[in-house]
């Protein structure tokens, strides 16, 4: 979970590239808001994107096709994570299951899988979504997730009560698909190392397609991927999006105690340098 570059309004602690890796913190001009993110961006790139980020706010577009013009302001880096989550859901299409996201944060991927739902098998009402977060950030860090300052306890929360303000955005993309009237969907709040065993206690049927992580740190990864390892069958796609990545090295950690880097294969697309997923042989 990189950063989202908001651009204006929100302020991020954001780090200065140095090499490959983010490392000493810079600060954002604006308001301050409790939002601290990794990021790899330059001063003139953070500017020149809080600038398109204006541009996007200021569009004099009417209301009515502001949705369906949404392009015009999505870049390479915004398209390349759309397309790896389309890559994903595609490859789980032939597996039976659910598919559990493991860091919603603002729902982007969820919303995307939705779509793809939609799109791909309309009529999978046994298809559901899960997103698990705190929605108030890292419950706390470990010594296995490094030492870059912005990793720490309340980092990349989202704005009070956000977990509503997806609900219904959820819901509008369940409205736009057949079968409506059934709730496909579910957010789990809470620290994922106690709410993913309850959850997988209630539903003891769980068997997982897809599972993205994107908790970034250590002890949730791992208890995750413990949690979920009896619920895959061969086949079940398992994503990663900060695998081998230096500046957030739990989730790798975590990766090779877990499941064993020599008993996989991590895989790549070309177009996405930190994402990663292996499918499950068992």
């Amino acid at each position: 979970m990189r950063v989202p570059d908001t651009g204006g309004g929100h302020r991020h602690l954001a780090t200065r590239a140095v090499g490959c890796y983010p490392t000493e913190p810079m600060a954002d001009s604006g308001d301050e808001l409790p939002f601290a993110v990794l990021s790899l961006q330059t001063e003139t790139e953070r500017n020149r994107r809080a600038e398109f980020a204006r541009l996007f706010r200021s569009a004099a577009i009417p209301e009515e096709e502001l949705l369906a013009n949404l392009g015009l302001f999505m870049r390479r880096q915004h398209w390349a994570r759309c397309l790896f989550m389309h890559d994903l859901y595609r490859r789980a299409l032939d597996v039976h299951g659910v598919v559990m996201e493991f860091g919603t944060r603002w729902g982007q991927n969820l919303a995307l899988f939705s779509v793809f739902r939609g799109l791909y098998e309309p009529f999978n009402y046994t298809r559901h979504l899960v997103g698990f977060d705190t929605f108030t950030g890292f419950p706390g860090v470990s010594p296995e997730d490094g030492t870059n300052p912005t990793v720490s306890e309340g980092a990349y929360s989202v704005t009070e009560g956000w977990e509503q303000t997806l609900e219904k955005i959820l819901l509008y993309h369940e409205g736009e698909s057949p079968i409506s009237h059934l709730r496909k969907f579910e957010l789990v709040k809470g620290d994922v190392s106690e709410t993913l065993p309850r959850y997988l206690e209630r539903h003891p049927e769980t068997v997982v397609a897809l599972a993205y992580f994107d908790m970034d740190i250590y002890k949730p990864t791992r208890d995750a991927l413990t949690s979920i390892r009896p619920h895959l069958t061969r086949g079940s796609v398992i994503g990663f999006d900060e695998a081998c990545f230096a500046a957030l090295p739990g989730e790798t950690v975590a990766l090779r105690e877990v499941l064993g880097l020599g008993a996989i294969r991590l895989q790549r697309v070309p177009y996405s340098p930190t994402t990663s997923f292996l499918i499950w042989e068992g």
